[in-house]
């Protein structure tokens, strides 16, 4: 009894698939403008599809003219061909693979770090040219360790890529002599994984089948790699377009023959071989097909209409396989997960998941139970709307298209309508800014039975900072602190928001130093850790401090400065009473004027000048008045130059002095 094995993988890849479908609608809609930019992806039935439809392939951007609307191949092109499409003003429709897009950022941001790019791959592939243009074409291109050992030796970083395409075990191979060559290379594992898992599946194929059909473009880089690993595992392998290149074969009873196709591969490409292959084995063995199987098969239980619980078995690129438990397996379209924009088909989709489908038909022409998520995801979705509608409950959804007064979400298939309005707490000049993101919403309106739904993320903004507010203001307190972002800056401080209410940090808080502006130590936007001096609840107002204790040169000065302690100062000012020395920055000690001499002076700058350095006894230190007493006189005292007749014994007690020095020190306090 013969067997026919078809990869589950065969066929449009993610990117392709979208790809295809953006040239598509493009065309649609400007069947007179719409181009592409090379050839979409490989292979030549769906160029030549594309264009006896009207659609022009351009080479180069020469060939484009303004208002054009250029679709960008699968294969991605480099950052200089978007800036010159820019140039011309044409309209971009981008269907650049979004594993390659990935590779184009990193090999941009690695670039500009410093590194020299690597790229393992063919150098003439579009893709490799594409990734190439992100790095000024600057790359080194390899693809064998040949090309490795012609590299010269460099003390830059290396950052390797590879090519989506290229076999893991190839690329592990090469990769190996690059980390030889250069120590400093570091790795960035860019194949796709679909590709990985259609060269896994063809060799699982391949190693049971006794023949071996490989479908794809001539010029496809993944339908050669599927051929070199399907020829390894089966010799008896062929490589064709379509099925007009299927040569004679002579099927024998009891063969198994496996098919798989490139990720370029059309579905009708692929649907006529197996026509064809199921005819001939058919030929051979009068067996009855699994079409006639499934049809002399009862499928009484499911009906239309229903929800039913499934289990998800597989998936390619346009359907997910869903087990019912029944002779039939039901299939999903892979549009209706895609509209999800975190939607990962190896994490979303996994093999054994159970998932509600609603039955949209018994038989959708193909022998299988044609189902649908999103129905059910509609019917549930109206039904938590409605609850979150009577319990004022939000709800968090996707902005889908900005429409005339706003915007439309998608709450699990709902649509809901935000207008303008309400899709902020303040004014929203460009609503794009919200496509494609999530937004928290309140039901401020619906009619079940029109399926109309309006929601307010205003109300929920509101209520959040309402929230906030009052959990702020009901545990405040002095002292505490607290983390914020710099928010504007005047000649009397700067403003810090701290998340729902703003904050004010005088600038004689800024710094114990004295400084000429606020600028000089905080800028806008800056992240700052501030403490809360005062508040008034009533007024909204709360002061902030922002210099730290510990950073107060007189934090913990006793510690520093004993009495009977010897010292060195800088002499930074003199007055009448005495000189004030600067023992650090930010700490002055006072060296009254019966310190300073063992004679009577009539001024202190008789012996001493400012910037002058000198040794001097501490007498006594008090933290609380930031007063320290210092001595000369008492290491090394400073004597006048006079004639004989005019030197006068020293007072030792300097009485006549005390009070002005008292005052001239509780002023200087003050200040």
């Amino acid at each position: 009894m013969g067997r026919l094995m078809v990869a589950q993988t065969a066929g449009f890849c993610f990117g392709v698939d979208n790809a295809v479908k953006l040239a598509f609608k493009t065309l649609r809609s400007y069947p007179d403008k719409m181009r592409t930019y090379g050839e979409l992806i490989h292979n030549r039935q769906l160029s030549e599809k594309l264009a006896e439809e009207g659609a022009r392939c351009v080479q180069c951007t020469e060939q484009l003219h303004k208002d054009d609307h250029v679709v960008i191949r699968a294969h991605g092109i480099g950052e200089d061909v978007y800036s010159v499409l820019n140039q011309k003003q044409v309209n971009i429709h981008d269907a650049t693979c979004p594993y390659v897009k990935r590779i184009h950022k990193l090999v941009r941001e690695k670039y500009r770090e410093g590194y020299r790019i690597i790229i393992v791959g063919d150098d003439s592939h579009p893709e490799v040219i594409g990734i190439n243009g992100w790095c000024e074409y600057k790359a080194w291109v390899v693809s064998d360790k040949e090309g490795i050992e012609s590299l010269p030796n460099t003390e830059e970083g290396i950052c390797v890529v590879a090519q989506t395409t290229m076999k893991p075990e190839k690329y592990e191979e090469i990769y190996k002599f690059i980390k030889k060559k250069f120590a400093n290379a570091v790795n960035f594992d860019t194949i796709c994984s679909a590709t990985e898992k259609r060269l896994r599946e063809a060799r699982e194929i391949s190693e049971q089948a006794d023949l071996m059909i490989v479908i794809g473009g001539k010029n496809s880089s993944n339908t050669q790699k599927l051929f070199e690993t399907c020829s390894a595992h089966c010799p008896a392998t062929i490589k064709i377009e379509t099925v007009a290149d299927l040569p004679l074969l002579d099927i024998k009873k009891n063969y198994t023959i496996g098919i798989t196709a490139g990720a370029s591969t059309p579905d009708w490409v692929i649907k006529e071989v197996i026509k064809t292959m199921e005819e001939l084995m058919n030929k051979q063995e009068n067996e009855m097909s699994f079409k006639e199987a499934f049809e002399e098969s009862e499928v009484n239980s499911l009906r239309s209409g229903e929800v039913v619980k499934g289990r998800i078995i597989g998936y390619n690129t346009s359907e997910v396989f869903v087990d019912l438990g029944y002779k039939a397996d039901g299939t999903i379209s892979m549009e209706e997960f895609l509209e999800d924009p975190d939607f990962d088909p190896e994490k979303d989709l996994k093999e054994g998941e159970e998932i509600l489908v609603y039955i949209i038909k018994i038989n959708d022409g193909e022998g299988n139970v044609s189902l649908s998520k999103k129905r059910v995801d509609s019917i549930r979705g109206m039904e938590e709307i409605e609850e979150a509608f009577n319990e004022k409950k939000p709800l968090e959804a996707v902005v889908r298209e900005v429409v005339n007064g706003g915007v439309v979400a998608s709450y699990k298939g709902v649509r809901v309508f935000i207008p303008a309005s309400q899709i902020s707490d303040h004014y929203v000049k460009d609503l794009n800014e919200f496509l494609k993101k999530k937004v928290r919403f309140e039901v401020v309106e619906m009619s079940r039975n029109k399926r109309r739904v309006v929601g307010s993320c205003r109300n929920v903004i509101e209520k959040e900072k309402a929230e906030k507010m009052e959990a702020f203001w009901g545990q405040v307190e002095v002292g505490q602190e607290y983390t914020g972002t710099v928010k504007s800056i005047t000649n009397f401080g700067a403003f810090v928001d701290l998340g729902v209410v703003d904050g004010l940090i005088h600038i004689s808080e800024l710094s114990w130093k004295k400084i000429n502006k606020p600028s000089d130590v905080l800028k806008p936007g800056e992240t700052v850790t501030v403490r809360i001096l005062g508040f008034d609840k009533e007024k909204q107002k709360v002061s902030l401090g922002y210099r730290k204790a510990e950073d107060n040169p007189w934090y913990n000065v006793e510690n520093k400065y004993t009495a009977g302690d010897t010292v060195e100062g800088k002499i930074v000012r003199l007055v009448p009473f005495g000189a004030f020395v600067e023992l650090e920055e930010g700490v002055e000690g006072l060296v009254h004027i019966s310190q300073i001499s063992n004679v009577r002076l009539g001024k202190p700058d008789e012996v001493l000048s400012v910037g002058q350095q000198v040794k001097m006894k501490v007498l006594e230190v008090n933290p609380e008045l930031k007063k320290i007493s210092l001595s000369i006189r008492e290491v090394e005292p400073i004597d006048p130059v006079r004639e004989d007749s005019d030197i006068e014994e020293s007072v030792d007690t300097p009485n006549q002095h005390v009070e002005e020095m008292t005052n001239t020190i509780g002023d200087m306090i003050k200040e």
